[in-house]
């Protein structure tokens, strides 16, 4: 299968909390495995319905506010036998900034 993203996907392990927006607005907490400026691969205990719409508050270790983004499921499975589920989802527009504070964060660099 041929890879499309136009955004690197970088590694990396942020906590985040989320609304499901498609919903009665059920919440839930997750963990990033990876972000790009157009996407984020998540892991949670939460049940998906893909093309849902999801609110995301991403905890950055930098001290400031979390990152709020608007992104649609537009995967998901489950994870062997454990009761999580890898997530993947397509953010409603680019983020950059976004993307810059999380690297910045990860490489220990204080905004």
């Amino acid at each position: 299968m041929e890879d499309r993203r136009l955004f690197t996907r970088i590694e990396t392990k942020l906590p985040l909390r989320f609304r499901d927006l498609s919903s009665n607005g059920k919440e839930g907490l997750a963990e990033t495995i990876n972000i790009s400026a157009n996407g984020l691969g998540l892991i949670t205990k939460e049940d998906m319905v893909i093309k849902s719409f999801l609110e995301i508050w991403l905890y950055l270790p930098d001290h400031h506010e979390p990152l709020r983004v608007r992104g649609e499921v537009v995967w998901c499975l489950p994870l062997g036998e454990s009761n999580l589920k890898r997530i993947g989802i397509s953010l409603e527009k680019e983020e950059f900034m976004g993307l810059a504070r999380a690297l910045w964060a990860r490489q220990g660099v204080r905004l």
